[in-house]
């Protein structure tokens, strides 16, 4: 039985002590692929440069919401560049984030809000329109921002499909996303103690309509929790996924990298 870990960040300093290791680890637990996500151009060639020195490795490319103000104006041209390369299998992760606000800081104003969530939707338009002119799906990171990542999403449906990333929301939510054609991704918050709700949501997702990722190096599953994640941890995902599901570790194998191979285009 094999698994994929669907979005994992590999380029980050957490692994430059024992990345062979860390990789050793995961295809020894049976995770044959990993998708490096992009959270800034840098990073985004950075998970290229993964990609292109191991095999079992893809990248996605894009911009965090969360880091908007450092984007420049225009990326389009960047995430086509980009984008283009053979092991470049999504765009991403992109969408909305009003978690933590500017108006947070004292010397901030609610005008300032405002420009933090314009920017935020102009680069999630660019990465979709990009996403439509590669032939490609969109990674999508989603905090606090349900409502608008849905209708910004939506007009673009029928040629850009996403995947919701570390999906903590309620049944009624992943039904509008599947709605829209997209999916849901789910983490090791499915493992935890205090994720009833999530685990809620996993049951009544159908089999196919979902993936399976770490997010790694956060949110390690139960047994390692609060330590650094990894691609290897996604066994301890998948138990906790069939198990909710009561379905063998076989079935949700295949069904979720049948998945993902739809979903993810180049991704051999």
């Amino acid at each position: 039985m094999i698994f994929y870990d669907t979005h994992a960040h590999l380029d980050y300093p957490d692994y430059a002590g024992d990345f062979a290791e860390m990789l050793k680890r995961a295809l020894d637990g049976g995770i044959t692929k990993m998708i490096s996500i992009g959270t800034d151009l840098e990073s985004s060639a950075r998970a290229i440069s993964l990609a292109d020195k191991y095999p079992p490795i893809y990248a996605a490319v894009g911009w965090h919401p969360s880091n908007a103000l450092e984007a420049p104006a225009d990326i389009r041209s960047e995430l086509r560049r980009l984008g283009k390369h053979p092991k470049v299998v999504a765009l991403g992760e992109t969408g909305l984030d009003y978690h933590h606000l500017p108006s947070e800081k004292p010397e901030s104003s609610p005008d300032d809000d405002a420009r933090y969530k314009e920017k935020q939707a102009q680069l999630f338009d660019q990465h979709l329109e990009v996403a439509a002119e590669l032939g490609l799906n969109c990674v999508i990171h989603q905090r606090n921002a349900l409502e608008d990542t849905l209708a910004q999403i939506e007009p673009h449906a029928a040629k850009v499909r996403g995947v919701f990333h570390c999906f903590v929301d309620n049944a009624d939510t992943q039904k509008r996303i599947d709605a829209l054609g997209s999916l849901v991704s789910f983490t090791g918050i499915s493992t935890f103690k205090n994720a009833q709700s999530v685990r809620d949501t996993i049951f009544a997702t159908a089999l196919d309509r979902l993936m399976l990722e770490t997010d790694c190096p956060y949110l390690a599953p139960v047994p390692y929790r609060g330590k650094r994640c990894e691609p290897a941890y996604v066994r301890h995902i998948a138990e906790t996924v069939a198990s909710v599901k009561n379905c063998s570790l076989e079935a949700l194998s295949q069904a979720t990298c049948r998945t993902a191979h739809e979903f993810f285009r180049g991704l051999q």
